[in-house]
């Protein structure tokens, strides 16, 4: 089972319990549930390639007229459902958009069984149940001056584009940047127009593929290796990690050999 890094690989097979969420290693996580409200699709676009057999999308979800988004955390969720639908029960997927757009919500939705299935299929004008947001998020505002290191993989990146995103915005208020994302194979990468243009923001990316191909030239491996290859300075440093239990497993002890302690490591959760 993944690590709780609540995204779209997520809650799915976890138990809810007086809105408590409690995964294999019996950890509790308080997700602040507010009332149920309504938002409507604005846009649907396929992120993982066409010949890929995997359907990614990016959703953005707008509020309804009259309604203002408030901003929130970078790394917090909210619970998707369809209104007036039981089952498939409603999931939770991490906010891929920066915190401090309040005109609307983007997500990355896997295409799988359950609710997933149901919304990556939504068109334009569609009504959504929303719950949120909510959850720990990212916090740096304590890690100012500090360089931060991103790391995820998969679908755990939509959380950490949410990181992203806020530090352009803020981007004097820390020092490098960098970014590690993995994925299965060249085909399923994600946002990859996206993460290279993050070099004009002085924002270094490494993307790594568990299975290369032909015309693959980039690392070639688990994310993990990436980051022990790079080695980052635990000095100064921030990370935040999103991804399955053996990804932040390793990367969490990874990162404790290279000199970072348990309150420079963040999961969002």
């Amino acid at each position: 089972m993944s690590h709780l890094y609540l995204t779209t690989s997520m809650m799915a097979s976890y138990k809810v319990i007086n809105l408590f969420i409690k995964d294999k290693t019996k950890r509790f996580i308080n997700l602040q549930h507010s009332s149920p409200y309504m938002m409507r699709v604005k846009d649907s676009v396929r992120l993982s390639s066409p010949e890929c057999d995997e359907v990614v999308v990016k959703l953005d979800l707008e509020p309804m007229q009259g309604h203002v988004l408030e901003p929130f955390v970078a790394g917090r969720v909210a619970r998707l459902g369809l209104p007036g639908l039981k089952e498939p029960m409603p999931s939770y997927f991490a906010i891929a958009s920066e915190p401090g757009c309040t005109d609307y919500y983007e997500f990355v939705i896997k295409q799988r069984p359950g609710i997933a299935n149901l919304l990556a299929q939504l068109e334009p004008g569609a009504s959504v149940e929303v719950d949120g947001p909510m959850g720990k998020g990212f916090d740096l505002s304590s890690f100012h001056g500090c360089n931060v290191y991103l790391i995820g993989v998969g679908t755990g990146i939509a959380p950490l584009r949410s990181v992203w995103r806020d530090m352009l915005s803020h981007r004097d208020d820390y020092g490098d940047i960098a970014i590690y994302a993995g994925f299965l194979t060249p085909c399923h990468r994600l946002l990859t127009d996206e993460l290279e243009s993050l070099a004009e923001h002085n924002i270094e990316v490494s993307v790594s593929v568990k299975t290369g191909s032909d015309a693959w030239e980039g690392p070639i491996g688990y994310v993990q290796d990436t980051l022990k290859t790079a080695a980052p300075a635990g000095e100064n440093a921030v990370a935040c990690l999103a991804g399955m239990n053996a990804m932040v497993d390793a990367c969490h002890e990874t990162l404790q050999n290279l000199g970072f302690n348990d309150s420079q490591i963040l999961l969002n959760y």
